[in-house]
């Protein structure tokens, strides 16, 4: 049972400095005259990076899918160049975009990033696209309704305290606040438009 939700965090998709392109303008040509050649890390089948399945969708292009056991290990292998690009979650990269380990090309959220405000969006170049990690609080199904109202509320209230808030802003995380029931609507559309991705990419889990 949808009990609250926390944050939302974007997407970051980033490639090692030796990677050809520097743009994503320049990455979907080079993947169009590449097809196939490119490699692209994830945190395993079915993870949250393996949804740049929609980027491919959108752009047009085809890269060959790498699966980890983690993003640890893929991160690990991106940095010098032994997969090509990841769609990492920002808290996961943003230290080495700040370092020039990796260069950033885009973020999958609708506008840009607050933490990096010099990076596109995806959608600027992709129309359509859209892609973010998000974080929330579930319960049982037969919660008693006012156990559920009291930690939505709860959760509300704390996730605009400062401290959190701050740290929040550090990880570029933007804080939701919303009712149960609304909560329950994000889950679902979400569920129906990544559906949609999984089954037309055929993607398993492992």
């Amino acid at each position: 049972m949808p009990v609250a939700s926390i944050s939302r965090v974007p997407n970051v998709m980033v490639v090692p400095p030796s990677f050809p392109a520097k743009t994503i303008a320049e990455f979907i040509a080079y993947a169009k005259a590449n097809p196939g050649n490119i490699t692209m890390g994830s945190e395993g089948n079915g993870g949250g990076a393996h949804m740049s399945e929609l980027f491919k969708m959108l752009a047009g292009i085809n890269m060959l899918h790498i699966p980890y056991r983690g993003a640890a290990p893929a991160l690990t292998d991106l940095l010098p160049g032994q997969v090509q690009v990841m769609f990492a979650s920002m808290p996961a990269a943003i230290q080495y975009v700040r370092a020039g380990n990796l260069r950033a090309l885009a973020v999958t959220t609708r506008t840009r990033s607050d933490a990096l405000p010099d990076i596109p969006a995806v959608g600027e170049f992709v129309p359509g696209y859209e892609a973010v990690s998000w974080y929330g609080i579930g319960a049982p199904r037969k919660t008693p309704p006012e156990i559920v109202e009291r930690l939505n509320k709860e959760t509300n209230a704390a996730i605009v305290e400062p401290k959190l808030r701050a740290r929040f802003a550090d990880l570029d995380a933007e804080p939701l606040s919303m009712t149960s029931a609304e909560f329950g609507k994000f889950i679902a559309d979400e569920t129906e438009k990544w559906g949609k991705v999984i089954r037309a990419a055929n993607i398993k889990a492992e």
